[in-house]
């Protein structure tokens, strides 16, 4: 792989601008049987907010992770970071009048939760090999 193309992958801002694309976009499509401009705000909010997890979750479950012994520290930090992401979709698409919440949220929740919940696990096995070397 070249260095402009590995270096575009690891790229903060375009990780942040493809979540804002895919999900703003996911969440357009989700509650495209209303009339618009009905989904463009669903889209913004999700689109929005789906950018700043992007940036945030990480961070977040590398902050939890410490206070958790091996066992639990492998799901606690990416199920309270995950459960926090559900609960401000959920307001933040009330407020919005978001009219199908539970469609909108849906794929964002599963892909963040899938990618934390696997970073947490990969994150706590590389800090116990690290430990027995």
């Amino acid at each position: 792989m070249n260095n402009a193309l590995s270096a575009a992958l690891k790229s903060t801002p375009l990780h942040v601008a493809f979540a804002f694309l895919a999900m703003g976009g996911w969440a357009i499509y989700a509650n495209a049987a209303h009339p618009m401009p009905g989904p463009l705000p669903a889209g913004l909010v999700q689109g929005s907010i789906s950018a700043g997890l992007t940036l945030f979750l990480k961070r977040t479950v590398d902050w939890l992770r410490p206070t958790f012994s091996q066992g639990i520290g492998h799901v606690a930090p990416a199920l309270i970071a995950s459960s926090a992401s559900a609960i401000l979709l959920i307001i933040a698409h009330m407020l919005a009048g978001t009219p199908e919440i539970a469609k909108t949220i849906a794929v964002p929740l599963l892909v963040s939760a899938s990618y934390i919940l696997t970073y947490n696990f990969m994150s706590q096995r590389r800090a116990r090999e690290e430990q027995h070397e």
